[in-house]
């Protein structure tokens, strides 16, 4: 019913109770956490009469908190990137759009020189022909 507080060991003043025995809830919190920490703990209640509990286990890991200036740095590097590749799609997009629009230009350009040269050859090879009528 009451929890026990270490007198000694790695978790002395680092441990705080925060169960509730009503609800069968036997948790803890662990404050001012250490790489050393790391590992894989468990946990075994048992109130008397009982002779075998229930064994918990729980895998602990401790990792380095990011600063925010770094946080700061990688979202910019991101946000670069993403920038940087819609800037490259943008310019392909407009670079194949004008050379398609060349292309087209040169080919009606070069269609209208061509139908210019094959009016200049039917005009060279008609044959005005007279008739008269002769009563």
């Amino acid at each position: 019913m009451d929890p026990f507080r270490p007198m000694s060991g790695r978790f002395k003043d680092r441990v705080v109770w925060d169960g509730n025995p009503e609800r069968y809830d036997v948790s803890i919190l662990l404050w001012k956490l250490q790489f050393d920490d790391n590992g894989t703990y468990t946990c075994q209640v048992k109130n008397p009469p009982d002779v075998d509990g229930l064994v918990g286990t729980i895998r602990l890991s401790v990792v380095h908190t990011v600063p925010f200036s770094e946080i700061y740095f990688l979202a910019v590097a991101i946000g670069s990137a993403c920038a940087l590749m819609i800037i490259v799609v943008i310019v392909v997009v407009l670079f194949q759009h004008f050379r398609k629009k060349r292309w087209a230009d040169s080919a009606d350009k070069a269609e209208g020189t061509k139908s210019k040269e094959e009016e200049k050859l039917n005009q060279g090879n008609k044959v005005s022909v007279f008739v008269e009528d002769t009563d």
